[in-house]
This record gives C-alpha cells, structure tokens and sequence, in this order.
C-alpha cells in the first residue's frame, strides 16, 4: 500500500495509483513486494531543507528516501519528491514531467530496496533497475545520460 500526500508541491502531475504502480513496480523487482512506501511531493525549497537538515548537504536534489525499517505498524519508508525538480530537469532533458517524476519514486523505492548509487558500479546497476522498472510501467526507452540528485 502506498499512502501518498501531495504538500506544498503545486497541483498533482500524476494519478495517486500511477504513483503506487510505480512503487509496487520498483519494490517487486527490488525483491521487496508489498513494500508499504509514503510519498510525499513537495517544493524544491522543501526538499532541499530536508536535505540539509537530514543529509548534512545543503545542496538541491530531486528525491531522499527514509528507511523506516519493518517492524511496527505504518510504512517501511517514506520518500520526499521535488516535483519543481522533475519539472526543470524533465524540461532541460525533453521528457514529460510526468516520466521524470515517476522515475524519482522509482529511483527512491530501490534505494529502500537496497540498491544504491554512490560508487561506479552501484550506479550502473541502479540505472539498468530504474530502465526496467520504467519498461514495466510502460515508459519509452530514455537513452540520455541522467544522474539523478545534481
């Protein structure tokens, strides 16, 4: 189940069920079906406080995920999206907001899955994840370099 909160991020750029598809999508190939996952789009002013106050980097990104972990009752994490990043970035790239922002989840749910993205070949296999989460959910190939987070 996904519970998904649309706060000071402007008007909703993606159904609440395109939002859960995409989080069932990346949590079953992540090995983690049924993840129970809180999304919650916000500003990019929002998100960047957050990510100084939590991640001791004042800088802009695009998703941060929490790892709540499994015990107790309530979602096993939360993921904080820009949707004013997906806006800029899909704009600069030529993809649809819609596409750009599905991708943050996406990419937010595999790191709660595991996956992560520091090192070379971490972020190869983030990349090829994030491809086939997207094939599953129905987007074209994107063949453009993307680095998510800068």
């Amino acid at each position: 189940m996904t519970e998904v909160t649309w706060a000071d991020a402007g008007p909703p750029l993606l159904e609440d069920v395109a939002v859960g598809r995409a989080v069932a999508a990346a949590a079953s190939l992540g090995g983690r079906p049924g993840l129970e996952v809180a999304v919650t789009f916000v500003s990019a002013a929002e998100l960047t406080r957050l990510h100084a106050a939590h991640l001791g980097d004042p800088g802009a990104t695009d998703v941060i995920t929490f790892d709540l972990g499994t015990e107790g009752k309530g979602p096993a994490g939360e993921l904080y999206v820009s949707v004013e990043r997906a806006r800029s970035v899909a704009a600069r790239r030529g993809v649809s907001p819609e596409r750009e922002l599905t991708l943050y989840v996406v990419h937010g749910v595999l790191h709660l899955c595991g996956l992560d993205d520091q090192r070379a070949q971490d972020a190869a296999r983030m990349r090829e994840s994030e491809a086939e989460v997207m094939a599953r959910l129905g987007f074209p190939e994107d063949p453009a370099p993307h680095e998510l987070g800068t």
